[in-house]
């Protein structure tokens, strides 16, 4: 499945909430690399948000703390160059039509991406 985000700024809280103990040996385990402390958000469509919501039975699960809740995922490739994951935090602020996406680098960095860039993710 290929969504279409784009690039907008987040809380950055993704960065401590990615530091955290609790998750680190679990996002190494399960993600099958050491992500990056923080995530890039993308915004996507309703529609696109309502499709993803239909791939619960799909997700992995990557488990919190009674202070820090599980967070679900899917394998998924962004621009078709970069491997990561999309993250779907069980406490999460976000509306449903925010993604926050994780992979080894900065992608911002990287990708050269700023708020307002259009970017293709595809969901494995």
């Amino acid at each position: 499945m290929e969504i279409k985000g784009k690039v907008i700024s987040g809380t950055h809280k993704g960065t401590y909430f990615m530091s955290l103990d609790v998750y680190q040996d679990e996002f190494r385990e399960k993600l099958k690399f050491k992500p990056y402390p923080g995530t890039l958000n993308l915004e996507i469509s309703e529609e696109c948000a309502r499709e993803i919501s239909k791939m619960q039975d799909k997700m992995g699960v990557i488990e919190g703390t009674d202070n820090y809740g599980d967070v679900k995922f899917l394998p998924a490739k962004l621009s078709e160059v970069v491997d990561g994951a999309i993250l779907f935090p069980v406490r999460t602020q976000h509306a449903p039509e925010i993604l926050e996406f994780v992979a080894q680098k900065n992608l911002r960095s990287k990708l050269k991406l700023n708020d307002g860039d259009e970017v293709i993710l595809e969901i494995n």
